[in-house]
């Protein structure tokens, strides 16, 4: 009897890939892929990247650092976090990251549910879809910022105002 839901095998340096104002975030199973249980990805974060605060109203998501250094804001934390680290946020959570360390952060990224609208669907909307793996994120400007606004409106990213 075959699968209704197959296994996927993403080799490594293989997957979608797409990149934005200093990161860079690679498919590794999609909503489509689980039924919409959760999407993963693998995420990687130049010296100084990250997201600003911000609250995802759909989803959870957890991070699992794999290379570098990288400071989570959540719920009023620091987090220090460092290769073999977990950091789970909840829906709803204020948080932020920030890659300040001088080489780049590989982490990955696990977000459950992964609906019809969410992280998945806003990277793919907002961020260029990279055909160089080795190509440095693109700079922020004028047209991803509008990208990415009009994408976080409609997969429930919400930026908040850092206090």
């Amino acid at each position: 009897m075959p699968s209704q839901n197959p296994v996927k095998y993403v080799p490594a340096g293989n997957g979608p890939m797409y990149c934005g104002p200093g990161d860079r975030v690679s498919f590794l199973a999609t909503g489509a892929d689980t039924k919409g249980n959760f999407f993963v990805s693998e995420g990687l974060a130049a010296p100084g990247g990250g997201p600003p605060p911000h609250v995802h109203r759909f989803e959870s998501e957890s991070f699992y650092l794999l290379e570098g250094a990288i400071t989570f804001q959540a719920d009023g934390q620091t987090i220090h976090a460092k290769p073999g680290d977990f950091v789970h946020i909840p829906c709803g959570t204020v948080h932020s990251f920030k890659n300040e360390g001088t080489t780049p952060a590989k982490l990955i990224v696990i977000i459950s549910p992964a609906g019809p609208t969410g992280m998945q669907q806003f990277f793919e909307e907002s961020f260029y879809l990279a055909t160089d793996r080795n190509a440095a994120p693109p700079p922020m400007n004028d047209e991803i910022m509008k990208r990415m606004m009009d994408a976080s409106a409609r997969n429930g990213v919400e930026w908040v105002k850092p206090t």
